[in-house]
C-alpha cells in the first residue's frame, strides 16, 4: 500500500502522526459523530486535533479521486489553506494523508485543530439560544462577507457552521468543507446558498433574507421571495423521500 501526505509545515513534528493515522483513529474512542465519515478528538504533541476519516469510495469514484479530481480529504486540507489565506474562519488544518491499494485512492485522513464553539446555527434555528434574531442578522452578515470573498460552502447547512460567542459579538467558523467553490458570487445566487437551511419559523428566514438584502443593496422583497422559494424545495425533497422510503416498508 503507498500513500500522499500534505503537512502544514506550522506543524512539522506531526510527521510521524501522519504516518501512523491508522493506529491513532483506532485505538481512539472519542468519536463525535460517525455516518459516512467518522470524527474523533485526539491530543497530538500537546493539542487536541480532530481526525477526519473518509470512509473508503466505490470503485468508480476511487478511479475518479485517483486520477480525475482531488479526493475530499485533499479538498478539506487544500480548501481550508484557502479560506485561512483570505481570512474566512475555519479550524487550522495540520495535514492530510491518502493511503492507495492497486494504485486507486481507499482510505484518507484529514487532521485539524479542534476548535472549541459554544454552539452551531442548528441550536439557533432550532430557538435553543437566547439572542436568536441578532445572532441570525451576524450570520447573514458573516454570509454575505464570505459571498463578497468569493466563497460558496457547497453543504452549508445548520451543522456546518460553529458558533462562539464574543464580547463584541459572534464569530463563525465552517467545517465539512470538501466541497467548496470559489468564484464570483451575485447576491441573488448569494441568497440560494441558504437552500440547506431547515427553519421550523419560516420568520428566521426572513430576517435573514432582509438583513442580506440590506447588506447587499438588492430589493428586499425579491430576497425573502427567493430564500423562502428554496427552503419551499427543501421542505417538498424531504417529505419526497419520507414519503418514498415509508412506501418501501
Amino acid at each position: 500500500m503507498s500513500y500522499k501526505r500534505i503537512l502544514n509545515p506550522k506543524y512539522k513534528n506531526f510527521y510521524h502522526d501522519l504516518l501512523n493515522i491508522k493506529d491513532i483513529f483506532k485505538t481512539s474512542t472519542s468519536s463525535i459523530h460517525k455516518a459516512r465519515n467518522e470524527l474523533k478528538i485526539v491530543e497530538l504533541n500537546g493539542i487536541k486535533c480532530v481526525i477526519k476519516s473518509f470512509k473508503v469510495p466505490h470503485l468508480i469514484n476511487r478511479f475518479a479521486y485517483t486520477f480525475l479530481r482531488e479526493g475530499k480529504a485533499k479538498k478539506s486540507y487544500l480548501n481550508a489553506i484557502e479560506l485561512n489565506e483570505i481570512r474566512v474562519n475555519t479550524p487550522e488544518p495540520i495535514g492530510v494523508i491518502e493511503f492507495f491499494e492497486a494504485g486507486l485512492l481507499s482510505e484518507s485522513y484529514f487532521i485539524s485543530v479542534y476548535e472549541p464553539y459554544d454552539f452551531t446555527i442548528r441550536e439557533v434555528f432550532h430557538h435553543k439560544v437566547d439572542d436568536v434574531e441578532r445572532i441570525l442578522k451576524a450570520f447573514a452578515k458573516f454570509t454575505y462577507e464570505i459571498h463578497q470573498k468569493g466563497v460558496w460552502h457547497v453543504d452549508y447547512s445548520l451543522g456546518n457552521i460553529l458558533i462562539t460567542k464574543q464580547n463584541d459579538g459572534y464569530r463563525f467558523s465552517l467545517v465539512d468543507i470538501n466541497r467548496m467553490e470559489f468564484k464570483m458570487i451575485p447576491p441573488q445566487e448569494g441568497l440560494k446558498n441558504f437552500n440547506k437551511f431547515w427553519a421550523k419559523d419560516k420568520n428566521d428566514l426572513v430576517i435573514i433574507a432582509k438583513e442580506y438584502a440590506r447588506l447587499a443593496s438588492i430589493n428586499e422583497e425579491e430576497a425573502v421571495k427567493t430564500v423562502l422559494d428554496e427552503a419551499k424545495k427543501l421542505e417538498d425533497m424531504v417529505n419526497l423521500k419520507r414519503k418514498l422510503k415509508g412506501a418501501k416498508k
